[in-house]
């Protein structure tokens, strides 16, 4: 007798998007091929009575093994950055294949792949990070790659090493219309930031805590006007990443109630973290160096508001990981230097759900299938997964995370499977956590260990980004 299915997740409540509902998880050669009560009982099982069973995550917003230009060295790559991913219940990564300035397009998509092949316990697909548009980039690489399935990129309107120029912006814009791409945008005012910093560093004021000075919340706002702007005389979709708080959000609020396809996203630091954790004895505050810098208490509520009102459509970790105590890491620079020099990034790639379910979803800030369409559903659409990733849905890989939602644990680094010596949420307290993860019907995760193979990840070409509004 032919067995129908490989496994059966029995007994669980399964959440989407759009609903919630009791059934079971008929899964075969590695999708999900029955949805329904009392499937037969043949072949493996898991009960998952009492649980909750939801789509893995997509984390559409991390860092791994990335190429750095100051010395510094990011601590986690394709082994231990999506290891740590997993645990936490995502399933799908995407990090950024960047080019640096001068470096063909292709070369550095080569170059990422050489670092991903044979190390990732799940899946994964690539943003590119567009640095240098020259000609032959726009005119034969990036046609070619987006062709290709990296379908997404990212510009930056900050730092030396990224920033693109205005006119710049407007080309690439410009091409992400042309050929069906969607353009993700870091929105910071880089001549503020650089005025401020100047006149922080001549006054001897160069401690971590000045980061969040030198780079105010009206340099975002600006710049994510601006990005606005461009995409609205272009005609053209964008993304505008980790947004920390409200002026920033209302620009994003005023454009898509005037209905053009601007989109955002935000991240735990700004829910959890805030400007006084860069004020912290010693070096201790460069733990907490990102950019945008976390703001204060009011712009936390600002960005749990727009995660319950649709102002943010996806929510990242922004995963960045720099061992603090470490030459290669935040201290590159020595203990002594200026914060301008301290590599920015934070790592938050396995505690990305938990903190978001237990403080979102448990505390009725948002409702589970809001945290769904938030970490996985509305990623995969947006970056062209849909409908093979994001849901739980007949066709679908079967990338599933069981939870315990009564599970309560203390958040500590030594807890924790990414390659960095600390974690900014050391001591929270969270409920709920993933206990089984399946990646296309194998698990991977079970019980608090690893019993997938490092490599076993695929590489996903993404389709066009759905960005209907």
């Amino acid at each position: 007798m032919t067995v129908p299915y490989d496994l059966v997740i029995r007994g669980g409540t399964l959440a989407t998007a759009s609903e919630v509902f009791k059934a079971d998880i008929g899964i075969r050669g590695g999708r999900i091929v029955a949805l329904a009560a009392d499937l037969p009982r043949q072949g493996e099982e898991i009960d998952a009575t009492g649980k909750l069973v939801l789509p893995g995550g997509v984390d559409a917003h991390c860092h791994f093994d990335q190429p750095t230009s100051d010395g510094s060295r990011m601590a986690d790559d394709f082994g231990t950055g999506p290891l740590s991913a997993a645990f936490g219940g995502t399933t799908t990564v995407i990090p950024f294949a960047c080019q640096m300035k001068g470096q063909s397009l292709r070369a550095a998509v080569r170059d990422y792949h050489e670092r991903a092949n044979g190390k990732s316990v799940i899946d994964y697909a690539f943003h590119l990070i567009v640095t240098d548009p020259t000609e032959q980039v726009l005119g034969q690489e990036l046609p070619a790659l987006i062709r290709d399935g990296y379908t997404s990129f990212k510009i930056y309107t900050t730092y030396d090493d990224l920033k693109l120029d205005d006119r710049q912006i407007l080309e690439v814009l410009a091409l992400a219309r042309r050929e069906g791409a969607l353009t993700m945008i870091h929105a910071e005012n880089s001549d503020v930031i650089a005025w401020l910093t100047d006149a922080l560093e001549r006054a001897g004021n160069t401690g971590p805590r000045y980061h969040a000075t030198a780079r105010p919340a009206i340099a975002e706002r600006e710049a994510t006007h601006r990005a606005i702007s461009f995409a609205e005389v272009v005609d053209a979709p964008v993304l505008v990443v980790h947004v920390s708080g409200g002026e920033a959000q209302q620009q994003i609020a005023t454009a898509r109630q005037r209905g053009l396809r601007v989109f955002a996203e935000t991240c735990p630091q700004y829910l959890f973290l805030t400007a006084a954790d860069l004020d912290l004895d010693g070096f201790e505050g460069a733990k907490h160096i990102c950019s945008p810098p976390p703001r204060d208490r009011a712009s936390q509520e600002s960005v749990w508001r727009g995660l319950r009102d649709g102002t943010f459509q996806v929510f990242s970790s922004d995963h960045a990981p720099f061992r603090y105590d470490d030459p290669q890491g935040k201290k590159v620079a020595g203990e002594r230097a200026s914060f301008a020099h301290v590599p920015n990034g934070i790592p938050g790639v396995e505690t990305r759900l938990p903190l978001l379910f237990s403080e979102g979803v448990l505390k009725g800030r948002i409702s589970l299938r809001r945290f769904v369409e938030l970490t996985s559903t509305n990623p995969a659409r947006l970056y062209g997964l849909m409908p093979r990733k994001g849901t739980i849905a007949i066709g679908a890989d079967a990338d599933i995370t069981i939870w315990d939602p009564g599970r309560q644990l203390t958040i500590t680094n030594a807890m924790l499977h990414h390659n960095v010596d600390y974690t900014p949420y050391e001591g929270h307290q969270v409920t709920g956590w993933p206990e089984t993860v399946l990646s296309r019907g194998e698990v991977v995760i079970r019980g608090g260990k690893c019993v997938g193979e490092a490599g076993r990840g695929a590489f996903l070409e993404c389709g066009t980004p759905d960005t209907l509004q």
